[in-house]
């Protein structure tokens, strides 16, 4: 059968294919998501009722608008909708604890919200939630249904194993098992987590019932008849809000302490004087404003504080860190200041985020996401290419496919932080100077500007992409 013209110009999205209710597609660079006929009786309500308004106006839900837009299957469209464009699709293996906890808790929020108007969340994915100007908000419009009388919430499970458990891993075991998710895309297995949270969370109600008691239910009723266990359970709407209730109370009561105190006062504990640090600070902005990026992204970021610069000029920024304590103080900071602008995230660049789901395209590669209009690498080339033995040459071409700018900092051997380095490590490390730092990133960039910074033995450049 041949394709329509609508087909033929529309791209369906790798990610959106699970949901026969609907899903996202592009059109000349424009985001659009078609809801299906089979989905018909639950957008209405969603709108009828009234909650819809009331999720956008908490900024729980992306807000849309219905266009005239062709859809991409016309057999099946009920409606095409315009989603609001979120500026950076993260992923809850990218979280910091914070970030997690309270995605979590929006998700119940949403889920209280939609029972009093007669409607309910069929999905509770982690993927359905980003962080927009600095708050968890749902994306997936279509994850609604009216509720059906008598039946347990359908979501519970995924709720547990996309939020509850790696949430508990986190705060009680360690905060990096949220790195599971990165190999359980369809949220960490029950059994799994029950076996590795410690035999005392039996004693936390919250935890035995819906981890280590749900977990043993999951694995009695493994090979059951899914029709017959409904038809054996029953939940009125009132049961079910005291289900969500109970939940919260168990994912509020979750904590996690970033270890010590280093990254809430990173930048007095380096080498930087602070004729240094403002000259640095100085000269970001004045390249900035010289450049006028609409994206940055900040790797490396530490705590964020340079990451600020860009953000608080009105420019998104994507403020990453490998270290787990540092994106949580980072994440802290954007919430007590309300900060709009500024994405923390948890990026090991020497092993980020891949491709991933099926046929490794539901969730996307971290360089995938990019390019950036401008990069930043400030205090960061001497960890990747001393400590984790990256040549400067592919640390050159690397960073060419992240985005048109650089703003990169050398540390030069006899600088402070590289001789600690060079404390439990052979120097193997020749091409590791100036001259071979300039001529790996000339392969691929023009210097535009070298400024070394005052009271150091530090580089500062402005490197631009070769056209």
């Amino acid at each position: 059968m041949p394709k329509t013209k609508a087909q033929t110009d529309n791209d369906i999205l790798s990610a959106s294919f699970r949901d026969p209710s609907g899903f996202l597609f592009s059109h000349n660079g424009v985001l659009y998501r078609q809801v299906n006929h089979s989905y018909s009786e639950h957008y209405n309500k969603l709108i009828d009722s009234g909650l819809y308004d009331e999720l956008v106006t908490a900024g729980l839900l992306i807000p849309h608008q219905e266009v005239r837009q062709a859809p991409a299957e016309e057999n099946t469209a009920f409606k095409v909708i315009q989603p609001e464009m979120v500026p950076f699709i993260s992923y809850p293996y990218e979280w910091s604890f914070g970030q997690y906890k309270h995605a979590a808790l929006a998700t119940l929020s949403i889920q209280l919200r939609a029972l009093k108007r007669g409607m309910s969340l069929k999905d509770a994915s982690a993927y359905n939630i980003q962080f927009v100007r600095g708050k968890p908000v749902l994306i997936d419009t279509l994850s609604f249904e009216v509720v059906k009388k008598g039946l347990p919430w359908v979501a519970y499970k995924q709720f547990c194993q996309h939020f509850l458990a790696p949430l508990a891993l986190m705060a009680l075991k360690d905060v990096r098992l949220g790195q599971l998710m990165r190999v359980h895309i369809d949220g960490v297995p029950l059994d799994l987590a029950s076996k590795l949270l410690s035999f005392s969370t039996r004693l936390n109600f919250g935890l035995l019932t819906h981890l280590h008691i749900h977990a043993g239910a999951q694995k009695r009723y493994a090979d059951a008849d899914i029709k017959k266990i409904k038809q054996g359970r029953s939940m009125r709407v009132q049961a079910m809000q005291g289900l969500i209730e109970n939940l919260r109370s168990t994912v509020k009561k979750l904590n996690w302490k970033p270890g010590g105190t280093e990254w809430g006062n990173y930048y007095d504990i380096t080498n930087y004087s602070e004729k240094a640090f403002k000259q640095k600070k100085d000269l970001i902005s004045e390249w900035i404003a010289r450049v006028q990026p609409s994206v940055v992204w900040d790797l490396g970021a530490n705590n964020g504080e340079f990451s600020r610069i860009p953000s608080q000029a009105g420019i998104f920024t994507i403020s990453s860190d490998i270290d787990p304590s540092a994106v949580e103080y980072n994440y802290r900071r954007v919430r007590k200041d309300k900060e709009k602008n500024l994405l923390p995230l948890l990026i090991d660049l020497t092993n980020s985020s891949p491709g991933l789901g099926w046929a490794n395209t539901e969730r996307e590669s971290f360089i995938n996401r990019g390019p950036a209009d401008m990069v930043f690498a400030l205090a960061l080339i001497h960890h990747l290419a001393i400590t984790n033995n990256v040549p400067l040459l592919k640390l050159a071409e690397y960073f060419a496919s992240l985005g048109k700018w650089l703003v990169i900092e050398f540390v030069p051997k006899s600088d402070s932080q590289v001789k600690k380095l060079f404390r439990s490590r052979e120097d193997i490390f020749e091409h590791y100077t100036k001259n071979g730092f300039e001529y790996a990133f000339g392969k691929h960039f023009n210097i535009r500007e070298s400024i070394p910074i005052i009271e150091s033995e530090r580089t500062l450049y402005l490197l631009q992409e070769h056209e």
